[in-house]
Order: C-alpha cells, then structure tokens, then sequence
C-alpha cells in the first residue's frame, strides 16, 4: 500500500533527490563545464505544514489511483508520469530522464550525431525551427526560422517535448528522416524527406562568396563597411570571429554591422569572448537563481580587437548566446541594435540526479542577466510589458511583413549557395526592399561615417 504518515510521505518522496556529476547540453548559452558552481541547497529547505498538506494529498491521490483504478498499474510508470506533469508546467527545457534512457543521454552529451541541421525551441505548444544553419539539408530543402514541425517520421509532434524531438531527429548520416513543415509566411504546408548529415559548419559568415570560395566580410569597399554573420555560438566561433576581426582591423574597415539574426545561441563562453571583443572593462553577463550564487563575467583588458562603430542586427529568433552579445554591447553603448524584440531565452539548465543517479532530470536553476541587470529569460506567463529580451535601439525598430519575410529568406539563401557564381544574376533588387534590416544598419554606419571626427 502507499498510504503513508504525512512525514513519511514527504521523506520517500524527497530522500533520492541529490547533485548530478556531469553538465547539461549546452543547448543555448549553457553554461560549460565548471561555469555553474551552485552547491545544491538541503532537500530538507522550506518545509512547513503547509508543504506536508499538500505532499500528503499527493501521495493519497497515488493511493487511490493504485488500489482503485479499473486496472493494475505499473507503480514506477505511475509515478514517472507524476514527475512528468510537474515538469510540463515548468518549461520546455525542463525535463524528466528515466532509467532506461539516462545511460543514452550520458553518452550523448560528447559524441557527434549526424542530423539536419536546425535548432529547434518549443513555444505554445509547438515545435519551432529557431535556426537553420546555413549550408545543412535543412537550409538547403528550403527550411526557414519559424517554421513549425508538425510531424517526425509519421509521429505527431503536439505535446512532444524537445530532448525528444531532438532524438527523433537525429541519426546516422546517410540515413533520411520525413518531416511535415508548416510554413506560417506562406501559409503552405509540406512533407519533406532530408538526408542526415554529420554538421560541421563555420559559423562566422559574410555577406557572400569571392571567387575562390571564400566569404567576403566587407560589404561596401567603398566606405570600407564590414557585415559579419554568426550563425551559432559554438566551439570554435570565438577563435573564428577573432579571426575576421583581425583580418577586417588590417584592412582597416571603418563601420561594422554584426548580424545575429536566427542565431539560436550555443556556448556562453563564446558569448564572452565575442562581447570582449568590443568593451575594454565592465561587466558583460552574469548568472541568478534562487538557490544558485551570482556570478559575473567582465571584460578583460586588453582583448579589443575593434572600435569602429557597430550596428547588431537581431530578430524574433535571436535567443541565447545572441542576447548576451547583443544586450552587452547595447547596455554598454558600444552597439545600437536594429531588428525586431528577441526570443527571451537566457536560462541555466543543470541535471539532478534522482534514485542515487539511476534516473535525472535537467531542471532551470538560474537565468542571465544583462549589464544593467534586466532580466533576459522570458518566463511562461511573461507579458509584452515584462522586462526580458532585448529590444532594438529609440527608433531602430525594423518589422517585416510576412511577405518581406519570404522574399529576404529566398535572397538570402541565393547569396549563400552560390559558390561558383558569387553573386545572384543582375539586376539585383535594391536591398531595403529584400532585406530592410540590413539597409536599416547600413544608413547607421553610413551616419556615424559621416559625422565630424571627435578630438
């Protein structure tokens, strides 16, 4: 039987809870390992009586539904589902690991899978494309941010949280995987069937390709503008962009635009590198929970690398990672930010071990924070009105219709794919009609070009 003293109830159900050894997946702007130094609080923390009522309502309801319901229960299913419920009313990068796939997502964190290349995020329900990194199967078949996902391989993905729409979508390469896309920008809905890669992408990109292949990261040689890409924040991104920088410092460029948009996030330490880049001292970021200790991340002196002045192009689907440079370089006024508000996704996930560390769960501990100190998280039930993301610059504010929305995508997939042709065939279309965001960061550095030199 269940029934159990209200005590009793409480400490079965709080005994097995303890610190997990090994970090979450970096899935946007997770802390890498080591970062997240938290000691776990007491399992014993802010019990009243009020608690015990409610465990022990818990813990009958248990009772009554395994002595009474029509047929005999599986008590561990029972109870996984139980954990499962709470968790769902958290958020979508919350969830619960059971025993027989702990050992799988172990070897998961490390290894490399072959997959489509899309990040993908939850919202309402649904399952949204973030990001499609450029050059992937995904990009390529015509996958834009925004998209939707309405199956996997035949299986409906309503109420299908992300670690396992992830597993379904990822693989060996060579083999393909079928998806329903909706197409909220056009309205359309269609199936796909792409092929598994193994994704390895440069993630610092330019406007488009020289002749020989390789990106060409000044897009107005005239007045010496650079436009840089970010597609993620991986690995190797801080080392790549520090890079361009530097080649971009020697051919002495006078105006950066900075492009973040779609950029689903990725590694905050790359974050850091990036925004060091650009401030010389202050605070760049720093980490809040309820239980977790602040910390902060500042520049270091002497890292600049560039000081010319810098337009940051953000959208809808700028998350993570992206949110920190973006919010550190506006609050810092090194940047001013063009586009449409961000995604609001600036929280920690750390895995808890659960039965000694035979099951787990990944669980938001703690949420970023901009120099300023405003919030970047977006809870649930957040309002336009709250204070999160990050917002464009007085009057920097640049929204595109649906309709815009597709014609830049289709624009900005032709410039990328051609390799042999550098360029789309002319005529081109003039640019504040295929991308206004850009022409938008462009007039801003054109402006800051012209003004008087300061003494």
């Amino acid at each position: 039987m269940w029934k159990l003293p209200s005590n009793l109830a409480l400490l079965a159900l709080i005994a097995c809870a303890g610190p997990f050894s090994f970090p979450s997946l970096a899935r946007a702007a997770d802390a890498t390992p080591g970062e997240t130094t938290a000691e776990t609080p007491s399992p014993y923390a802010e019990i009243d009586d009020d608690y015990v009522e409610l465990i022990q309502m818990f813990a009958d309801a248990l009772d009554q539904v395994d002595r009474n319901y029509v047929e005999k229960l599986d008590r561990r299913k029972l109870i996984e589902a139980a954990i499962r419920g709470v968790i769902t009313e958290l958020d979508p990068h919350s969830t619960y690991i059971p025993q027989e796939e702990l050992a799988r997502f172990r070897t998961n964190i490390d290894q490399q899978f072959g997959g489509i290349g899309i990040q993908i995020d939850a919202r309402d329900g649904q399952l949204i494309i973030s990001s499609p990194l450029v050059g992937g199967p995904a990009y390529d078949a015509g996958i834009g941010a925004g998209d939707r996902i309405l199956e996997i391989n035949g299986q409906s993905t309503k109420g299908m949280n992300l670690d396992a729409a992830i597993e379904h979508l990822k693989g060996e390469p060579g083999e393909t995987v079928s998806l329903v896309i909706y197409h909220p920008a056009e309205f359309k809905t269609e199936t796909l069937e792409l092929e598994r890669e193994m994704i390895q992408l440069q993630t610092v990109l330019g406007d488009q390709r020289l002749e020989n292949n390789d990106w060409d990261y000044i897009y107005d040689h005239d007045q010496k503008i650079a436009y840089v890409r970010i597609t993620i924040f991986s690995r190797n991104t801080a080392e790549e962009f520090a890079a361009v920088l530097e080649k971009l410092k020697a051919d002495g460029i006078r105006g950066l635009v900075l492009d973040l948009r779609s950029n689903p996030g990725g590694l905050l330490s790359a974050a850091i590198e990036i925004s060091d880049r650009f401030i010389s001292d202050g605070k760049i970021v720093s980490v809040e929970g309820r239980n977790t200790p602040k910390r902060e991340w500042s520049a270091v002196p002497d890292t600049t690398l560039i000081d010319v002045p810098v337009a940051v192009l953000i959208d809808h689907f700028s998350a993570s990672a992206s949110e920190i440079v973006s919010a550190c370089l506006q609050d810092h006024d090194r940047a001013v930010v063009i586009g449409q508000r961000s995604w609001g996704k600036g929280s920690v996930q750390n895995i808890i071990n659960l039965e000694e560390g035979k099951s787990a769960m990944k669980l938001t501990t703690a949420s970023y924070h901009r120099p300023s100190g405003k919030n970047i998280h977006r809870l649930p039930d957040a309002k336009d009105s709250d204070e999160w993301g990050v917002s464009p610059s007085p009057d920097m504010e640049v929204k595109m219709t649906p309709k815009q929305l597709t014609t830049f995508q289709q624009y900005r997939r032709l410039r990328d794919m051609a390799t042999l042709i550098p360029h789309p065939p002319a005529p081109e279309p003039p640019l504040s009609e295929v991308d206004p965001v850009l022409a938008k960061g462009l007039e801003y550095i054109e402006s800051k070009i012209a003004e008087p030199a300061q003494p």
